[in-house]
């Protein structure tokens, strides 16, 4: 006898309905009326780069939107790692960014907050294999990054988007 009893799933998706849980890219989905409606300005350097590439991914590209959406990352490494002779064998990249999405017409502040995370990489190959290592962390990190901004800009867009209609 199976523990998984399909009705108690259906009804907890009923309840779920019932609660106003809709997804967030779906048709009545808050995040629907963000898209293509925020835009970046223009990146100054590679993680800037990186970090608008994904937030284009997730929002669609837009210029003139009727939301801006501003960054300020910051990064810094740390060894962790070390041999007998005092090389560093594996770093850590942290980032984070301070963002604020904002109205394009009023300059108001509709939203805003602070995302950290972190990613590795080994430097124990060559120069030319440490410097792909350390790009590749760049990448990842700044892709979460932007993860994490485009998630708590998603799970608020309900109101935003309201707003935007409005």
């Amino acid at each position: 006898m199976s523990s998984f009893n399909r009705r108690l799933f259906l009804l907890s998706l009923t309840g779920l309905a019932a609660c106003g849980f809709a997804p967030a890219y779906g048709p009545q989905g808050g995040a629907q009326a963000l898209q293509g409606r925020i835009s970046l300005p223009a990146p100054k350097d590679r993680a800037a780069f990186l970090l608008n590439q994904r937030l284009d991914e997730k929002f669609g590209h837009a210029d003139n939107a009727p939301f801006l959406l501003t960054t300020t990352i910051s990064t810094e490494e740390q060894g962790i790692g070390q041999t007998v002779d005092g090389k560093t064998t594996r770093f850590h990249l942290i980032g984070s960014v301070n963002w604020a999405l904002r109205d394009a017409v009023t300059d108001t502040i509709l939203l805003s907050g602070s995302e950290k995370n972190f990613t590795g990489y080994s430097t124990t190959g060559s120069t030319v294999a440490t410097v792909a290592a350390q790009r590749d962390a760049t990448a990842r990190l700044l892709t979460i990054l932007a993860d994490q901004i485009a998630d708590q800009i998603i799970a608020q867009a309900a109101d935003i988007g309201r707003d935007a209609q409005a």
